[in-house]
C-alpha cells in the first residue's frame, strides 16, 4: 500500500499523532492566507494519483478546485497538517486516526479513501526456502515494514495472536522500519528473514521470483478500509458545503474506479500525472489494481476505526476507553447512495 511510503519510527509516529491536539489550534485555517473557500490545499504521493486527484479530474468536486502544496511524508505527518490547518484534509491508516483522536485532536474522519480487497493488499512474504512457515516461526524473526505503530504492525499482531503466539513470545519477533524501496532487497540479502510488501513493491518482487508469502492482510480480515481522509473540526463548521462538494466528489470518484475497466482507469491516472508536470515517473501506475475501499461510495463503517481502538489499547498506547467511535467520524457530508447501483453511468 502506498498510505505510508516512507519509513517513520514508532515513537514519531506517536510523537506526531499526539502534538496534533496541541499544534491544532495554532496553524493557518483561521484565516487560510486568503485561499478562497471553494479551493482545498493538499498534500499528495509523488507518482500517484489519489482519489480526490481523481474526481477533481473527473469533474465530480462540483466548482471546487485542489490545490497541492507538496507530498507528504507519512500518514500521520498528513494528519497532523490537517490538524494544524496546514491543509484542509490529510488521510491515514485507521489506527493513526484513533491515536488522533485519543490525543483529543479537533478533527473528524469524514470518508474511506483506501483499503484492502483481493486487488490490492500487504504480503508479509519470506525467501522460498525460509525455514519459516508459521506464526509460531517467528519469534526471534526480523520483520521489515515500512512504519511502526500502523497498518503493517497491526497486521502482524493481529496474525500472531489468532495463531496462537502468546504476548512474550510476540513481543521477540522484531519489528524493523525500512522505506519500501528498500525492503526487498533487506530480504534477499538476508538482512530481514520477512518483508511486507504491497502493491509496485509486491508484484515486482513476485516477478523476480524467489519469494513465497506467509500470509497477507486480506486473508487475515477479508476486504475493509484501512484509511480515513479526516477534517478538522472547524474547517467542517465554517465550510460544510465545501466538505459536502468535496467529500461527496470523492466518493463518486472511488465508484468511478471500482466500475470502470483497469486500463481505462490506469490510462486516465497517466495522463493526471503528466499532466500535472511533476517530474514524476508513470511506470508504477501500471500495477494499479483498486483503491481496496470497501464502503460504497467511502461511507465509513465504525467497525473499521473499532478493530484499531482495542489494537491500541492492548498495545498500550491509548487508555481504555479513550475515544468514543461515533465520535471520530462521520458520514453526514457523504451524499452518495449507500449501496452500488451497477449501471450507473460512466464519465
Amino acid at each position: 500500500m502506498r498510505q505510508f511510503p516512507f519509513s517513520v519510527p514508532r515513537r514519531e509516529f506517536l510523537a506526531l499523532t499526539g502534538a496534533a491536539a496541541v499544534t491544532a489550534g495554532c496553524g493557518s485555517a483561521a484565516g487560510r492566507d486568503g485561499v478562497p473557500a471553494t479551493t482545498i490545499r493538499y498534500q499528495g504521493w509523488a507518482g500517484t494519483v489519489t482519489p480526490a486527484e481523481l474526481a477533481e479530474d473527473l469533474g465530480y468536486l462540483d466548482g471546487l478546485t485542489l490545490e497541492w502544496v507538496g507530498n507528504t511524508t507519512s500518514g500521520p505527518q498528513d494528519l497532523q497538517a490537517a490538524a494544524s490547518g496546514d491543509v484542509d484534509f490529510g488521510g491515514a491508516f485507521n489506527g493513526a486516526v484513533v491515536k488522533m483522536a485519543a490525543a483529543k485532536a479537533p478533527v473528524k474522519a469524514v470518508i474511506s479513501y483506501y483499503g484492502v480487497d483481493a486487488k490490492r493488499f500487504n504480503g508479509f512474504y519470506v525467501l522460498r526456502d525460509s525455514p519459516l512457515r508459521h506464526a509460531r516461526d517467528l519469534v526471534g524473526a526480523k520483520v521489515g515494514m515500512n512504519t511502526l505503530g500502523a497498518h503493517s504492525e497491526a497486521m502482524l499482531d493481529t496474525y500472531l495472536k489468532r495463531e496462537g503466539v502468546g504476548s512474550g513470545e510476540a513481543a521477540k519477533v522484531e519489528r524493523i522500519a525500512l522505506p519500501p524501496v528498500n525492503t526487498e532487497q533487506a530480504l534477499r540479502k538476508g538482512r530481514i528473514e520477512v518483508a511486507v510488501l504491497g502493491d509496485l513493491m509486491r508484484d515486482k518482487a513476485l516477478e523476480r521470483g524467489g519469494i513465497r508469502p506467509l500470509f497477507d492482510d486480506h486473508q487475515l480480515l477479508g476486504s475493509f478500509s484501512a484509511g480515513t481522509y479526516v477534517m478538522a473540526d472547524r474547517y467542517l463548521d465554517r465550510h460544510p458545503r465545501v466538505a459536502r462538494r468535496f467529500v461527496t466528489g470523492v466518493g463518486r470518484a472511488l465508484e468511478w474506479a471500482r466500475r470502470t475497466p483497469r486500463e481505462k482507469v490506469v490510462a486516465r491516472m497517466v495522463r493526471i500525472v503528466k499532466r500535472r508536470d511533476r517530474s514524476e515517473d508513470t511506470g508504477p501506475l501500471r500495477y494499479w489494481q483498486s483503491y481496496g475501499v470497501a464502503g460504497t461510495g467511502g461511507r465509513i463503517a465504525p467497525r473499521e476505526l473499532a478493530t484499531w481502538a482495542r489494537w491500541l489499547e492492548q498495545r498500550g498506547d491509548i487508555k481504555t476507553d479513550r475515544v468514543r467511535i461515533e465520535d471520530i467520524y462521520t458520514n453526514a457530508f457523504n451524499r452518495n447512495p449507500s449501496t452500488r447501483n451497477p449501471r450507473s453511468p460512466q464519465r
